[in-house]
């Protein structure tokens, strides 16, 4: 068997270890160290990261892993599992997606040693991690007060990518091409495959989206042969190939009257904008039938802003166009 390090820590076959990341002080210079939890089975196999809190408002990604290490689910028969549950404790400290200088990890890779806080934070997971684990789920939630409903993101022209998100059969699979500088781009020029699971609203528990996310991961562990037994999904999975956002014309009160998840017909009322003095009424119309996989759940909106993320799949473009 081959030897594994990480955060140059090597784990030998069935061993587990709390290994502690050193990133950097905070200015009264107390140490702010990323934790990782390694377990390692004795038969071989591959090795499988679990990272959450990338945004550290995000927790219910927190939760999944969290759950997975209370659960010993972590203790694959075969191969390795590497948790993550907070990767940005400056986040998670403060309820922000940011780092204390403003910045987004997740737009900081491959990241500098000597750069800003979210890129010296990239670079340390660059370097002590990625390079020695072969799959990752990254996972996220809906900002800024944006649920989304339980989906998994990956390139769809992946083989590799694809696979990983059908075993783990989210009820919606959405094409995302890489964003620039983030981890999943970073990892895919070193060979490695990570899918992000998106799931639930910042700073809010979920338990739909907690539960999903747990049962999707452990399907890629069975798929991935490191377990012998996964749950069965509960929602067919649905493949996303493309999506807009419905935007407030104006600004006032948004009042949604659907729910995340659902199917929508083209022009079908999906809620209403007001203004907080009776003066005008604003009913919010789909542009086309497709699946509500992202909601705003702000109250008070801006013109322009984000109400509502529409997912079309192959049934839903064949209708839309036979209406049109």
């Amino acid at each position: 068997m081959k030897n594994i390090k990480i955060a140059g820590h090597e784990i030998r076959p069935g061993e587990s270890k709390e290994i502690d990341i050193k990133i950097a002080r905070l200015p009264s210079h107390t140490q702010i160290d990323t934790p990782i939890f390694v377990h390692r089975a004795i038969e071989d196999g591959p090795v499988l990261a679990l990272m959450a809190g990338m945004h550290g408002d995000e927790i219910n990604g927190v939760e999944i892993v969290r759950r997975i290490l209370d659960s010993d689910l972590n203790r694959a028969k075969r191969g390795t599992v590497v948790c993550m549950p907070i990767v940005n404790v400056y986040g998670f400290l403060n309820y922000s997606r940011e780092v204390p200088d403003g910045k987004d990890i997740n737009r900081s890779f491959p990241g500098n040693k000597s750069g800003s806080l979210a890129s010296r934070v990239a670079y340390h997971l660059m370097r002590e991690v990625v390079p020695y684990i072969d799959y990752g789920i990254d996972f996220h939630t809906g900002g800024a007060a944006r649920t989304n409903y339980p989906q998994v993101r990956c390139v769809m022209a992946d083989a590799t990518n694809v696979e990983l998100a059908q075993a783990f059969c989210a009820p919606f699979t959405i094409d995302s091409p890489f964003r620039p500088h983030s981890l999943r781009q970073a990892a895919a020029k070193k060979g490695k495959n990570i899918i992000v699971y998106e799931g639930g609203e910042s700073v809010r528990f979920d338990t739909q989206a907690i539960e999903v996310g747990l049962a999707g991961t452990l399907r890629i562990m069975k798929h991935l042969k490191m377990i012998d037994w996964a749950p069965e999904p509960t929602e067919e999975n649905k493949i996303v190939w493309n999506s807009s956002w419905v935007r407030a014309r104006t600004a006032g009160l948004f009042q949604a009257n659907i729910r995340c998840g659902q199917l929508v017909e083209k022009n079908q009322w999906l809620g209403t904008i007001t203004d907080p003095f009776g003066e005008f009424k604003e009913q919010i119309k789909s542009p086309s039938t497709g699946y509500v996989v992202g909601l705003n759940n702000a109250p008070v909106v801006n013109a322009g802003d984000a109400l509502m993320h529409i997912g079309l799949d192959d049934s839903c473009k064949i209708v839309t166009r036979d209406e049109e």
